[in-house]
């Protein structure tokens, strides 16, 4: 799986003022940026903004709001300048995702939070794209960025669009600016970095659908894992979340975490959910662990946490666990979490934990 990060935030400045460079003697000021209220120039310093506000939140490590900061182009500063800037801006972004850790969450309010460094650059990368789309098609310009950086920013931000046949066609009609055959037009949308939960030892990094079709393709899925994982059934679970994703039913936070110790940031096992809650609120839940790390009450506690943070939300009402007869451990994580025993067809017994009534 390639990473998200500075080369491509890096790339996709570069593609975007190659293009828009050869259009410098246009009038911007006086030229609408597409469907948006914004003129070209206005839109090309909110470009900017975007980036090195971006950078500013990981820089300063900010977990309640924004920095407090502005930039503002000077009043002299002709086109030409003004793309000059995105290209500083955008180096910048570029240096800090680069030099910061991985595990570094800064705030982003939409919808979790929070974001990492490479859900910065996503979403850095994201700005540069849309919004010289926007600025080439109201200069009457040709663009198409790259396809790999539409489908990483589709993998990593966009889980809950069904993928399209080709990646710019899809990111523009999930951002509200094309149509796709047999899809009804966008008129509202956002985008949607992983969900992560903090545990008392471990911390539940919601599954990305590109870090889901490397786990099932055998790799990592980016995580730095304890020897003997990824296991199997984290495989299989990363397939299910595939499965999701292509037919366009996947809501990340409905999906697959993958449990990262604290002490370490070493990924040990994984858990989540079948599916969102039907239409009684309910909803399966399964995990699985390396070898190595059983026997010390992660799984308990993953579990645990992970039904503590479903209880506060409105659309589930319960979990359920079906665990083999022999799998006694497995029964005792269900167990010591809450689950009451509901049934047993024989080979295998199925629990419930009852949310709310």
């Amino acid at each position: 799986m390639r990473p998200m990060g500075g080369d491509q935030v890096e790339e996709a400045v570069g593609h975007a003022l190659a293009l828009l460079r050869t259009a410098t003697e246009r009038d911007w000021e006086g030229t609408r940026a597409g469907r948006l209220e914004w003129s070209c120039r206005e839109t090309a310093a909110h470009v900017a903004l975007d980036l090195i506000v971006y950078a500013g939140q990981l820089a300063g490590r900010a977990t309640e709001a924004y920095v407090p900061f502005d930039l503002t182009l000077e009043d002299g500063a002709d086109t030409a300048g003004a793309l000059d800037v995105i290209e500083t801006m955008g180096a910048l972004l570029a240096a800090t995702v680069r030099t910061t850790p991985r595990d570094v969450r800064a705030f982003h309010p939409a919808p979790f939070r929070a974001a990492d460094r490479e859900g910065f650059a996503a979403m850095g990368v994201t700005e540069v794209l849309l919004h010289t789309h926007d600025i080439a098609e109201g200069l009457g310009l040709s663009y198409e960025p790259p396809a790999e950086l539409c489908q990483n920013i589709l993998t990593r931000l966009f889980p809950h669009v069904r993928p399209g046949p080709e990646p710019w066609p899809t990111l523009l009609w999930a951002t509200g600016r094309g149509d796709l055959p047999g899809r009804a037009p966008v008129t509202t949308w956002r985008w949607s970095n992983p969900l992560v939960i903090p545990a008392e030892r471990l911390a539940l990094h919601g599954v990305t659908p590109a870090a889901a079709a490397d786990l099932a393709a055998g790799g990592t899925g980016g995580f730095e894992w304890i020897e003997g994982g990824p296991v199997e059934g984290t495989r299989e679970g990363a397939g299910m979340i595939m499965k999701l994703y292509e037919t366009g039913t996947l809501r990340a936070e409905w999906g697959m975490y993958v449990l990262v110790r604290t002490e370490d940031g070493r990924a040990l096992g994984a858990l989540g959910f079948h599916a969102a809650p039907d239409e009684e609120g309910r909803t399966e839940i399964g995990y699985d662990l390396v070898e190595a790390a059983r026997g010390h009450g992660y799984a308990t506690e993953a579990l645990r946490t992970l039904a503590d943070w479903a209880r506060g939300r409105e659309d589930v009402r319960s979990l359920f666990a079906v665990v083999d007869k022999e799998n006694v451990p497995s029964q005792g994580v269900v167990t010591r979490s809450g689950f009451t025993r509901v049934s047993d067809d024989g080979e295998e017994f199925a629990y419930e934990l009852r949310l709310r009534s």
